[in-house]
């Protein structure tokens, strides 16, 4: 299927912004609905509403199948290596403290080790930064390359006996860097620690096998790959999540409570207290579904023609500074030009019916390696077109002239 034709498949896209097509550049924030997602969730609400497990009547049973029915999809997504291994959480963010809170501050202590890189975005960073504070572990960080990225001989020199927890990022969603974490799973296991993989970005560009990766941890959010917002995944080994404690508690998670003691139910139902996300399940499950319909081989050629053409187009604009690799990135481009604030660029290309995303992009740290206040950042994914950047490209100079005017 061409990209012109998914793009119809996705009704947001089909409207005017500003008395112009939209030009949707901010799928690394929250990537569009397609039509198969918004039908799933609307059935959902409109015939099997109720809630799960619990219940023995039709509406429960159809229900509990619909959110059953997406964890093996999900299963099936990553390669996980069973039902067992897959947690519902809110999102990527919720993920990842599940382990910071439950399973890394279980193993850490004084003298311990912890390691992640710049690059992290802010819900991979200040989970660990409180790990360390609470448990004395000291927070170490992978340096970074000129271009923003790391090599695996840092990473051996980062890692090291008294590490006991590496946390990474699969693809940075301000570099485009796509890291090399099955080499880094490997030399964290040499070193007895225990990996985790940020997947945000890359569940929704690349085909994701957690076996092979052989990552303790990975974590990603359905909002990102076309499923709806508040629904996102923990894939941990079994092993690992039956020695963790849960962290909420209350109904569902638990087998039997007295008063003064309560047990909880096995994996992966420990961990998912209270009403569970259901209907964001079922949307999760739809994209999924979508996804591997087109083919995630597909996708990730696609992002790539259109990265390289983004690259090539914008590189020829004077003045336009890129960060991150020049080539080998996937799905972004983040830049500044020289005469304009990226607020200011965001907000003139949206008078334009263009929309990407300015600010910090919740990587301050990085923001302060690459010594810049702010970028814009323009992301695509399977319903952009060599159209939309040609757009993109004729704003920024438009923009970049006006401006030029204005200071002039």
């Amino acid at each position: 299927m061409k990209p012109s034709e998914i793009r119809e498949l996705f009704p947001i896209l089909n409207q005017e912004v500003n008395g112009r097509p939209l030009v949707y550049l901010d799928s690394s924030a929250t990537s569009q609905k397609p039509v198969q997602v918004i039908e799933a969730l609307k059935k959902y609400y409109e015939w099997d509403n109720s809630n799960v497990h619990r219940g023995v009547h039709t509406l429960g049973s159809r229900a509990t199948d619909a959110y059953e029915g997406a964890r093996a999809k999900v299963v099936r997504f990553i390669n996980a290596r069973s039902e067992q291994e897959i947690i519902f959480t809110r999102g990527t963010t919720t993920a990842i403290n599940l382990v910071a809170g439950s399973y890394a501050r279980s193993i850490c202590g004084e003298g311990d080790e912890i390691v992640i890189t710049p690059m992290e975005h802010h819900s991979n960073l200040i989970p660990w930064q409180q790990v360390a504070k609470a448990t004395g572990a000291t927070l170490k960080y992978i340096p970074l390359q000129a271009d923003g990225s790391i090599t695996l001989e840092d990473v051996e020199k980062t890692i090291t006996d008294r590490t006991k927890f590496v946390s990474v990022v699969h693809l940075s969603n301000v570099l485009g860097v796509l890291n090399p974490v099955k080499a880094i799973a490997e030399i964290a296991h040499r070193h007895g620690a225990k990996m985790m993989v940020d997947g945000a970005q890359s569940a929704p560009h690349l085909k994701v096998d957690v076996q092979d990766l052989d990552c303790d941890f990975f974590a990603f959010s359905g909002h990102k790959m076309c499923g709806p917002t508040g629904i996102g995944v923990l894939y941990g080994k079994k092993e690992l999540l039956d020695a963790m404690e849960p962290i909420e508690f209350g109904g569902e998670m638990i087998d039997h409570v007295d008063l003064y003691d309560s047990t909880w139910k096995e994996l992966p139902w420990k961990f998912e207290g209270g009403t569970p996300i259901i209907a964001g399940a079922v949307g999760l499950g739809a994209a999924i579904d979508f996804l591997e319909d087109i083919g995630l081989d597909a996708i990730a050629a696609h992002d790539a023609s259109l990265t390289a053409y983004a690259m090539e187009r914008m590189l020829e604009i004077e003045g336009l500074s890129v960060y991150g690799p020049q080539k080998n990135r996937v799905g972004l481009v983040t830049f500044n030009v020289d005469v304009v604030h990226p607020h200011d660029l965001a907000t003139v290309l949206d008078a334009e019916g263009i929309a990407i995303r300015a600010g910090h992009h919740c990587c301050q740290p990085l923001m302060r390696w690459l010594e810049q206040s702010a970028t814009a950042r323009a992301s695509f994914y399977l319903y952009n077109t060599e159209d939309d950047i040609d757009r993109l490209v004729k704003g920024l100079l438009k923009t970049k002239e006006y401006f030029g005017h204005e200071l002039g």
